[in-house]
């Protein structure tokens, strides 16, 4: 069924420099997963870690040996979706060029991307619910930290509940961890946890992808990258998630075990809504948490 027009996403369609109006038949993002993507929080028509989005969609793409892409020419599509200076989601996937059917890869073939414009999602202001995820994600170096098409483990624990189970009451996010048994992250969001006060947030050298929220809190704080064990989820003071287009979440509970409003979370929230005007919403929901802790 059809949304309003307000909900349809806009979109543009490129091979190389230039624009297209239909997937070709050998999209190998669309085959095998062959590609890389970006999601993007836009705030009055600015989208705030830009400069981040692209060096890490860069650096995949380098990594991938995916062919380069004129930056300044993103950048322009980027803002022509949103002219009106509105508020939104922006996507950028990045398919490398079509070879025909197979797996390998033609060198050289200009990159098929789309960029798209989607409606910020629904956000509560309640602390998360969590719950570990039975999905694992493979260990595979070659990929780690990538933000790479192939998201079927995510799309495979994202299943694992549904909005509307009543025995499990409301869940926002999953925890996964590795085919060796550490927890690298949710599904969608990247992982930090506090004890005391020394803040951990999981390596990603082996799996998962290095989120742009993520890099800004390493900048941020002193946090330490290391293994995380499921004890060291359950054992910490405060546990946050963040990731581009929400920014920074508290997690209130995870299983049988629950965390009330911290003082040092808030402060993180405050501070990315200083830095980020996109995120300063978190400000006056953080006050409303502390004078309810």
């Amino acid at each position: 069924m059809a949304g309003a027009p307000d909900e349809r996403p806009f979109e543009r369609l490129f091979v190389g420099d230039t624009r297209i109006d239909a997937l070709p038949g050998d999209a190998r993002g669309f085959a095998y997963g062959d590609g890389l993507f970006e999601t993007m929080r836009v705030h009055r028509g600015e989208v705030p870690w830009w400069a981040m989005h692209m060096a890490r969609l860069a650096t995949g793409m380098q990594r991938l040996g995916i062919a380069t892409l004129d930056a300044a020419l993103i950048e322009r599509e980027a803002r022509a979706l949103f002219d009106d200076g509105g508020d939104g989601v922006l996507k950028l996937i990045v398919s490398r060029g079509g070879g025909g059917r197979g797996y390998a890869p033609m060198r050289d073939a200009a990159p098929l991307w789309r960029l798209s414009r989607h409606a910020i999602p629904a956000m509560s202001r309640a602390p998360l619910v969590l719950r570990w995820c039975d999905t694992r994600l493979s260990v595979q170096p070659a990929l780690a930290g990538l933000k790479h098409c192939n998201r079927l483990e995510q799309v495979l624990a994202r299943a694992e509940w549904d909005d509307l189970v009543l025995d499990e009451g409301r869940i926002d996010e999953g925890l996964q961890c590795s085919t060796e048994g550490d927890v690298v992250s949710a599904t969608a969001a990247n992982l930090f946890l506090l004890h005391g006060d020394t803040w951990t947030t999981p390596r990603i050298d082996r799996c998962g992808v290095a989120g742009v929220c993520r890099a800004w809190l390493l900048s941020a704080i002193d946090a330490m990258q290391t293994r995380v064990t499921p004890a060291d989820v359950e054992t910490a003071d405060a546990v946050l998630l963040c990731n581009a287009v929400r920014g920074i979440l508290p997690v209130g509970r995870l299983g049988a075990r629950t965390w009330a409003p911290h003082p040092a979370v808030a402060d993180l929230r405050q501070r990315l809504g200083r830095a980020h005007p996109a995120f300063g919403q978190a400000t006056a929901s953080d006050q409303d948490d502390q004078g309810q802790a």
